[in-house]
């Protein structure tokens, strides 16, 4: 019954063994999991995935195995169960006309969004629904989910529905790029290429042909040399946006991960989300108990370092100017100001933006970003990081 599923995991590349298969067919006939889609899907990974690198292969395979769950027709879903309360609440989802959103106006600022909602938890005794007052769902209200405020503190939402959200109350799971992802393409990797400095290092394992023949002819028997291998010594820091406005680019992202660890012997990656605050960190499975604070990155690498953000720079203008203005914590100083310091520590730097230029001048964070990169951004197409790696030159 579960043989496709293993078939898929194979084919995604996770490297589970026949034993490892039969083990979870084994937990499964031991009733460890019963009727639970989440523990099925944990047991799986417990049992045939040894290497966190292969979780998001571990998922894909699940869901190519498992979509056809979702061809089960209503009727025979009402008739087998109950639907759950969330389920129902999601139907109530606020959907305006333009001119309709047009009407609701702000509250006029971050710090009086954020009094506001103080209030209102100070005062609200129960669930809501619709209004434009209380944290509610389906609503206009400035708090909130499944309604819609052009500038809102969102709450209890699975997704972005509007991306209007000043700040995101709930904590999100962000998956890791696979570095090992097959690129689509190789112009990505041939661009990275022109940022390139040659320099022999290792032990002396590569034949020196040309030391060989010369040595030879020498001394009049073979005579073979070695020497050690060139590498690519350029040392690169790179830091990539993750979440949010940023899902639509996984792929590209990935792509060009990959190609840039191929490219680089000295690659060093990081994730934030949005914009550069205090906390930086390498696994977005554990982005909230194990970050590395900036200051520590900056004072680690050096100024030899190459610097490129990747990341679409789409947010709210409070995001970056403001201290507390974070997208889901409290930060203490303004985004601006670690942007800089960053620039100031690496001055090889460079952002590359997946946005299409020509949309970057409707977005006032874009220019914002761009304009503290001193004009360093560009698009995240194959002329754009050229001109970005003769920057970085």
């Amino acid at each position: 019954m579960f043989l496709p599923f293993f078939q898929a995991l194979r084919k995604e590349g996770v490297p589970v063994s026949l034993r490892e298969y039969l083990a979870f067919l084994e937990g499964l006939a031991a009733g460890l999991v019963t009727y639970d889609a989440q523990g099925f899907y944990h047991l799986g990974r417990l049992t045939m995935v040894k290497d966190e690198r292969h979780i998001d292969r571990y998922d894909r395979a699940f869901s190519q195995s498992f979509n056809g769950l979702e061809g089960i027709s209503e009727a025979e879903v009402l008739d087998a169960l109950d639907l759950p309360a969330e389920w129902l609440e999601k139907l109530a989802e606020k959907h305006l006309s333009p001119e309709e959103r047009a009407a609701i106006t702000a509250l006029g600022g971050f710090d009086a969004l954020m009094d506001t909602l103080k209030q209102r938890l100070a005062e609200q005794k129960g669930r809501h629904q619709g209004g434009n007052k209380w944290v509610g769902t389906a609503g206009t209200s400035p708090f909130g989910a499944y309604g819609y405020n052009p500038e809102g503190v969102r709450i209890g939402q699975d997704q972005s529905r509007h991306q209007r959200a000043v700040k995101v109350w709930d904590k999100r799971e962000f998956r890791n790029l696979d570095d090992q992802v097959e690129l689509g393409t190789r112009n990505i990797k041939v661009a990275l290429r022109r940022l390139r400095k040659w320099a022999r290092t290792g032990a002396a394992e590569e034949l020196d042909l040309d030391g060989t023949i010369r040595a030879t002819a020498e001394h009049g028997w073979l005579d073979v040399q070695v020497r050690a291998e060139r590498r690519n010594a350029v040392k690169v820091l790179i830091f990539f946006d993750i979440g949010g406005s940023m899902d639509p680019y996984v792929k590209v992202m990935e792509e060009l991960f990959s190609a840039a660890r191929a490219e680089f012997k000295h690659l060093v990656p990081f994730y934030f989300h949005n914009c550069l605050y205090e906390g930086v960190w390498r696994d977005n499975a554990r982005r909230w108990n194990a970050q590395t604070r900036t200051d520590e990155v900056l004072r680690t690498y050096g100024a030899d370092y190459k610097c490129i953000f990747v990341g679409d720079a789409s947010m709210s203008p409070y995001e970056i100017l403001q201290p507390g203005g974070a997208n889901e914590h409290w930060n203490p100083e303004s985004g601006q100001i670690w942007l800089q310091r960053a620039c100031d520590r690496w001055p090889n730097h460079l952002w590359i933006n997946p946005v299409p230029e020509a949309h970057w001048g409707y977005t006032a964070s874009i220019r914002l970003i761009s304009q503290i990169f001193a004009g360093r951004m560009v698009p995240m197409t194959l002329e754009g990081i050229s001109k970005g790696i003769k920057e970085l030159r």
